[in-house]
């Protein structure tokens, strides 16, 4: 009973969206305008200037590029931006597009000031990103037809469109291809007010009455994170219809993170495994990433960039040289005295 518990909990605070998310959940929530966008306020107002531009001069917009943390609104912004210009979307992503008669394919279907958006653009094949080059420059492709003496390349006319790449690992993308974007926008976590605004938001479109403390509260567990923030509501709001009144108070939501096993600082099962056994078994470091895995039986990307960076924001870990080290607040979140070998 105790693993079901922790692997439901691992689950629900991951910031990536699962099919369920994305088909039931977060597609009802998302905003649909700029106005309705809450938080990141000078990327907004920065990109409601260039697209006024662009639609008065009636061109597509400069090509984007939305990098950031998993969860914190690449995709939605994406489509924001396809609806504030009053164009359509076409959605795909990097791993999907094998090869460079794809890029032809997708874009040519498109129509002029369409916008393609491309998710995990960082995993694209060096061979398709060439064929990006030109794409994104002169709005045309290179194509080689036929083989051997008689193969000859025809220059295909594309249509202006908007290319939009979003990416959680922004240095895996290689020069040329990032600076071929015109406009980059980096997505900063959210401050809990913002969260707690997104959260009030979202029981509203749920019909889920929340108070504001009790919001407030949530807000202050979601990981800087909207994804995780609704993620969060969607649990607590299954809790007040089971056992509650169906308002959402701050009781409520108390009872039902302590079931779930969020504690007061929004970490998780594995967040307290990865530091108990980074001071206990290894004495507070330091370790390498790879022995703390093998520790926890969880594999080593996950932990890197889905637990690692949020302990790193709470000051609960220290990279060094030799390895990740257990800091003073750590243990004492533990329950544990600090000790150093330094």
């Amino acid at each position: 009973m105790i693993q079901r518990d922790k692997f439901r909990t691992k689950k629900l605070l991951q910031p990536e969206a699962s099919k369920d998310d994305l088909k039931v959940f977060d597609l009802t929530l998302r905003p649909k305008t700029l106005r309705e966008y809450i938080g990141q306020e000078e990327i907004k107002k920065n990109l409601a200037i260039s697209m006024a531009a662009a639609n008065k001069r009636k061109e597509c917009l400069e090509h984007v590029l939305i990098h950031g943390a998993p969860g914190l609104g690449k995709t939605t912004l994406a489509n924001i931006i396809a609806a504030e210009m009053g164009v359509n979307i076409r959605v795909t992503s990097g791993p999907a597009i094998e090869k460079p008669g794809d890029v032809a394919a997708i874009i040519t279907n498109l129509r002029d000031r369409d916008v393609l958006f491309i998710d995990e653009i960082h995993r694209l094949k060096p061979v398709v990103e060439e064929v990006l080059y030109s794409a994104m420059e002169d709005f045309g492709i290179d194509l080689i037809i036929g083989k051997g003496p008689s193969a000859r390349s025809m220059r295909l006319k594309l249509p202006n469109f908007t290319l939009i790449g979003a990416t959680t690992k922004v240095s895996m993308l290689s020069a040329p291809l990032r600076d071929r974007f015109g406009l980059i926008y980096k997505l900063d976590f959210y401050s809990e007010e913002n969260i707690r605004q997104i959260i009030e938001r979202s029981a509203q479109l749920l019909r889920c009455p929340i108070e504001s403390t009790a919001a407030l509260k949530l807000a202050k567990v979601s990981r800087q994170t909207p994804r995780i923030a609704n993620r969060l509501l969607r649990r607590v709001r299954d809790f007040s219809d089971v056992r509650g009144g169906g308002v959402i108070n701050v009781a409520i939501v108390e009872k039902a993170l302590e079931s779930l096993g969020v504690d007061e600082l929004g970490l998780d099962g594995t967040d307290r495994n990865i530091l108990s056994t980074l001071i206990v078994k290894f004495n507070g470091g330091p370790v390498g990433l790879n022995t703390i895995s093998a520790a926890i039986s969880e594999e080593q990307e996950t932990i890197e960039e889905i637990y690692e960076p949020f302990l790193l924001k709470l000051g609960f870990i220290d990279r060094t040289p030799r390895g990740r080290v257990a800091t003073r607040s750590a243990y004492a979140h533990i329950g544990l005295p600090y000790s150093s070998r330094q």
